[in-house]
């Protein structure tokens, strides 16, 4: 900012330079009017203050809140499927990542003990609304805060059952999302099972030992039970090191096995796959994206679908809707896929009955 003064006066004449002439202009002074350019002190800081009020106001009345939204995931990257859908939703509904909206992302790396550490974390920024990934993660952030809205993507049990709301159709308090029916779609995988494999008695269960997945067990024992004589073998694992020290030697044998739906699992999916392959057992997995790998069997909802249509519900709390009122939404799309190239790797045959109800067949 250059203020030049005239030789005739120590500081009563002022020469208005840089941003000043643009001030000037924008008010309808230009400096041709101004003679030789200089104008009286008391005159120039006249309008100059009066500008200096109006152009602050002006820029405040133009400015728009940017929402902050918090991912807790226990997921290794924003880089999968689940998020890139719910950034295309936030693009759907006009926002521009980065000017309207800031991401702020928050991994546990598949260790779910370390989500309620990272809850806070966002909790403590603060950050506007907070999405999460599974029924850990929403437990975590639930725990974490009482008043942040929370938007489930997804979460692998009954969200009434498991005590994060009060109601699918009016969930209370401030948590509401998706679910994925997954105690029912378990129940209907382990018929999918039963049916392609009738001559199995025993089923290997892989599951992630938390509340979720231990629901999704109890309803799969359920539909064991029902089924006829039927014993079901756990095999645990809650954090990816877990996924690791198990060997093919553990999954050998005659059981079938099925993969209970888990947010770890799924980002940890090539993992599972390439050890049931090594054991060369089949198996039903809970997802699309398995079969996408190279599953034998994939059935049940379109996670990515949840997570687009999530960013309608970021959007709705974002702009005052409180999350309480919004109801608890259950899948849109599902998917049912068999890959017989896998099937002929594996030397077996799939029953026509199968193959009648998938909705996508790889050969």
């Amino acid at each position: 900012m250059n203020l030049h003064h005239s030789d005739e006066g120590p500081l009563d004449l002022i020469q208005p330079s840089g941003p000043y002439v643009l001030r000037l202009e924008q008010h309808g002074i230009a400096l041709d009017s101004l003679g030789d350019g200089y104008m009286k002190r008391r005159e120039f800081i006249a309008l100059l203050g009066g500008t200096a009020v109006v152009w602050p106001l002006a820029g405040r009345a133009q400015q728009v809140k940017v929402a902050r939204v918090g991912i807790l995931t226990p997921a290794e990257t924003d880089q999968t499927p689940i998020f890139e859908a719910f950034r295309r939703g936030l693009r759907e509904r006009g926002y521009t990542i980065g000017r309207d909206v800031i991401i702020e992302f928050r991994s546990a790396r598949g260790d779910s003990a370390a989500l309620p550490k990272l809850a806070a974390e966002l909790v403590s920024l603060p950050v506007d609304v907070i999405l999460t990934d599974g029924a850990a993660a929403a437990r975590a952030a639930k725990d974490a805060t009482g008043q942040i809205p929370i938007i489930m993507g997804t979460t692998g049990a009954d969200p009434v059952e498991l005590g994060l709301v009060d109601s699918l159709r009016r969930p209370g308090r401030n948590l509401t999302g998706f679910t994925l029916l997954h105690g029912e779609l378990s129940a209907k995988r382990l018929d999918v099972l039963r049916t392609a494999f009738p001559n199995a008695t025993t089923i290997t269960v892989l599951l992630n030992p938390h509340p979720g997945s231990e629901a999704n067990f109890r309803a799969v024992q359920e539909a064991a039970n029902k089924f006829g004589p039927m014993t079901l073998r756990r095999v645990e694992a809650a954090r990816p090191d877990n996924l690791r020290q198990l060997r093919p030697e553990s999954l050998r044998g005659d059981a079938p096995i099925l993969v209970l739906p888990d947010a770890m699992f799924w980002n940890h999916r090539r993992e599972i796959l390439a050890l049931i392959a090594a054991a060369r057992v089949p198996a039903v997995y809970p997802e699309r994206e398995y079969a996408d790998d190279g599953s034998l069997i994939a059935y049940g909802p379109n996670v990515p679908d949840n997570f687009r249509r999530a960013a309608d519900y970021v959007d709705q709390v974002v702009k005052g809707a409180k999350p309480g009122e919004l109801p608890i939404q259950e899948p849109a799309k599902f998917d049912f896929i068999v890959n017989l190239k896998t099937a002929n790797a594996l030397g077996i045959t799939i029953p026509p009955a199968i193959l009648l109800r998938a909705d996508q067949v790889i050969e």
